[in-house]
């Protein structure tokens, strides 16, 4: 399809999109109003549960004690990471024998509560882990046959995130509806407990997954496998993004998020520009925030990055519109996300990996026809802070942008 024509087709359904989300509220929890902004163990701490040889990296209470310590000490809370979620491999092998789940008392002596407590006390919120099927994807007790049960444990421990994965399930009608029954289970608890799944990973492997229903149920959701710790792995999930977009991008809004999984930011697999086009795609398109990282150990280039005050408003605009790739030509991708003051999010992704920084020319008649000015004001907000000024209709904008580098910029 032409630039030109994806473009007014892409306008018109988004336009309408948020005309449709204009006066919805959320999901029937109410939660989740803007996309998740926290930590998440897996990427960077996988299953490690051998505390002897890994002391430092097991997970065990110690890590999450000392994670919740620093974001709030480092000013992760204040820039409004604020869940600290554990993944897999936090449970003991069996139930209890009253058929509750319970943490690994080798790992977690003081037990799962103890842990929340921690953490609450400290200003910031917990997410946990668990599956929809009979085991967890690394063999721990799962939550089907239980998921009333297993919903009431997380509310009387003070739960504010459940993460559900989807291994270990019999059959498709089964996977969905396990998730609807955990849905609803937790909303009987009575607590605030933000619902993230994994119902569109596996069930995409299987039919054309029904966004509408998805939403219904689950505050957010992942589409696809498993971030790694790479730039090939981060630019597969932004390309199988764009090529759903026509699926994602209206089923996205306050309360319900397309997740396309983790921050490596920080870690060890992108280059600076690289981290640079992750956190600025991910505010693009309006998904969870939630890193996966050694935040004893990170730099000072990447916290800065992680914390851009301004790209994190992008992320959390309250309008809630994910952003959508508009174009992909001459080796560019150009991605828009409207926001609420009828400003505009832009991004531009240099997709070369040879040679030096190249010329994106940029001009008025490229961007979404609903932005709510014809001289606007442009500001880059990455990968470092510039003011181009206004900017009219007549005008070219000529922005240098890095090879496999992201230029973020807001037009208002």
């Amino acid at each position: 399809m032409e630039p030109a024509v994806w473009k007014r087709l892409l306008s018109s359904v988004i336009l309408g999109f948020v005309l449709y989300r204009s006066d919805v509220t959320a999901l029937k929890n109410g939660l989740a109003l803007t996309p998740p902004m926290g930590w998440l163990h897996w990427q960077r701490f996988l299953c490690q549960t051998d505390c002897k040889n890994y002391p430092t990296s097991c997970i065990n209470d110690q890590l999450f004690m000392q994670m919740a310590d620093i974001m709030v000490s480092n000013g992760w809370l204040k820039a409004g990471y604020k869940y600290l979620c554990i993944d897999d491999c936090w449970l003991a092998p069996h139930r209890d024998k009253n058929n509750r789940l319970q943490a690994d008392p080798d790992r977690f002596p003081g037990g799962m509560k103890k842990l929340i407590d921690y953490v609450h006390d400290r200003g910031l919120l917990f997410g946990i882990y668990q599956d929809v099927g009979n085991k967890t994807c690394a063999g721990f007790p799962g939550s089907r046959d239980f998921y009333e049960l297993d919903a009431q444990t997380f509310a009387d421990w003070g739960v504010d995130l459940l993460k559900f994965d989807g291994c270990y399930y019999d059959t498709l009608e089964a996977l969905k509806e396990g998730y609807r029954r955990m849905a609803m289970a937790l909303n009987r608890t009575g607590r605030d407990i933000v619902y993230s799944c994994e119902w569109p990973l596996y069930a995409r492997q299987i039919e054309q997954v029904n966004y509408t229903e998805v939403a219904e149920y689950c505050n957010s959701w992942r589409n696809f496998g498993d971030i790694d710790d790479s730039w090939a792995s981060v630019k597969t999930i932004v390309d199988i993004t764009a090529a759903l977009q026509e699926e994602l991008v209206p089923a996205a809004g306050p309360g319900a998020w397309n997740d396309p999984d983790m921050l490596v930011i920080g870690n060890f697999g992108l280059s600076f520009d690289q981290q640079v086009t992750q956190m600025a795609l991910w505010a693009i398109m309006a998904a969870p925030l939630l890193m996966s990282n050694d935040l004893r150990e990170i730099s000072k280039e990447s916290t800065a990055l992680l914390q851009n005050q301004e790209v994190i408003a992008i992320n959390q605009d309250p309008l809630g519109t994910q952003g959508y790739r508009l174009l992909k030509v001459n080796g560019f991708d150009m991605w828009e996300k409207p926001l609420a003051s009828g400003a505009l999010a832009i991004s531009v992704t240099n997709r070369q990996e040879i040679g030096g920084p190249r010329y994106f020319l940029l001009s008025r008649a490229m961007v979404w026809d609903g932005l709510a000015c014809d001289t606007c004001y442009v500001t880059q907000l990455l990968p470092t802070r510039y003011e181009y000024g206004y900017f009219n209709a007549s005008q070219v904008l000529k922005v240098p942008v890095n090879p496999s580098g992201t230029v973020l910029l807001r037009l208002e």
